[in-house]
């Protein structure tokens, strides 16, 4: 029989395709379960794939059905017994563990029937022969009104209307004994890859496809970096408070990013803030959230963040000194290594605005501020993590 969307998802962390996978995660592996679809944070982006692309041609972090699919069986315990894809889904049959992926613009229980055209998840099982139930855990706000989870039972002819011709029907069984341990990660491409995608979006001539695009993407950066802390949360070490003042940017990443593409769309200027604040996301992700010394490997907690940062800003002031890091981490003032003049300093502050990918704020840069290396991580992180200036909001 089917069941209602088991209370214990959050399910405002996943996106269309993601979340239905996290619904049979718990009801078949227990509470908390979905949370480890988090367990690696990713910036892949990818050009013509995933599900955000359009015709833009526009590199997405989106991930394709089938990518999700293996995150399913590599992190949740779900198996794929099998897959089809069909135009339609007269000859499948729709029993518990029944994942479809269809077209968004016909379904009647979604905001977006007959408003927009994009890939959608949800969970179908056959009731006899003339009922069809339908689950679907979308939890999202959208111009035409809010998606939330819920059951539905639809007549046969109506599911088949409302179905016409799925993408994909993927029939998913839970795999045996619970998912093993999972451990934080990140995959996180290069600071040479985010530029590449930050310029794609600030040279692309159509600024109204280019910002309607960018809206998806901040949306689901967003939430998967939510959805990570959320994994930490609960198998890690809790996030600090640079965690969540990160994440709050992110989500006011997202709003300003719909604001400017409604801007642009009523021909007004689009505000020249908002894409320099995705480059600054992007960069500080892997500083957030601990580095790796490879793509996937394990990432530091967060209270390793600071210690990070403590190592690499006296990493560069010794560079540009000419001396050890060792005292300076050990509470040595710049001020006091022989070597130290404003021309030193103002090296070390323009080094680390390079290998950091962010900009002191000026009214930072005062004397008493950059003489020793806690002092300038105190400012380093409160630029990295600060709120958005009001400034900001205004362009918008």
């Amino acid at each position: 029989m089917t069941q209602t969307p088991p209370p214990t998802v959050a399910y405002e962390l996943f996106d269309c395709l993601q979340v239905n996978l996290a619904v049979l995660a718990d009801r078949w592996h227990g509470a908390g379960t979905h949370l480890r679809l988090g367990a690696t944070l990713r910036f892949a982006p990818e050009t013509g794939s995933g599900t955000g692309t359009g015709a833009t041609g526009l590199p997405t972090v989106a991930r394709t059905v089938e990518q999700h699919l293996a995150d399913a069986q590599s992190t949740l315990g779900i198996a794929v017994r099998a897959l089809h894809r069909t135009p339609a889904t007269a000859d499948i049959p729709l029993a518990e563990g029944s994942y479809v992926v269809s077209d968004a613009y016909h379904l009647p229980w979604v905001p977006y029937f007959q408003q927009r055209h994009m890939a959608h998840s949800f969970l179908a099982e056959a009731e006899g022969t003339d009922k069809v139930n339908v689950v679907d855990g979308y939890h999202n706000e959208t111009p035409w009104g809010s998606a939330r989870p819920g059951l539905w039972t639809l007549p046969a002819q109506a599911f088949t209307a409302a179905v016409p011709g799925p993408d994909l029907v993927a029939e998913l069984v839970p795999a045996v004994g619970r998912p093993g341990a999972a451990a934080a990660a990140l995959d996180l491409a290069g600071p040479e890859a985010v530029d590449a995608y930050v310029d794609a979006y600030a040279r692309h001539p159509d600024r109204s496809a280019a910002l309607s695009q960018l809206t998806l993407e901040t949306w689901f950066l967003a939430r998967s970096r939510k959805l990570h802390a959320a994994f930490r949360a609960t198998f890690g070490p809790s996030p600090d408070s640079a965690v969540d003042a990160h994440l709050s940017a992110w989500d006011s990443l997202t709003e300003q990013t719909y604001l400017a593409v409604r801007r642009v769309e009523r021909g007004r200027t689009e505000p020249p803030a908002l894409l320099p604040r995705l480059r600054e996301q992007l960069h500080a992700d892997s500083v957030v959230f601990g580095n790796t010394t490879a793509a996937g490997g394990i990432a530091e907690s967060p209270s390793a963040v600071g210690a990070e940062l403590r190592r690499t800003v006296a990493g560069v002031a010794a560079a540009v000194l000419g001396t050890s890091a060792e005292p300076l981490l050990n509470g040595q003032l710049l001020s006091d290594v022989p070597q130290f003049s404003s021309f030193r300093i103002v090296e070390i502050v323009e080094r680390l605005e390079d290998e950091l990918h962010f900009e002191f704020d000026a009214d930072d840069l005062v004397p008493e501020n950059l003489h020793d290396i806690d002092a300038i991580c105190a400012i380093v992180r409160r630029s990295l993590y600060a709120e958005p200036a009001l400034a900001h909001l205004e362009e918008a």
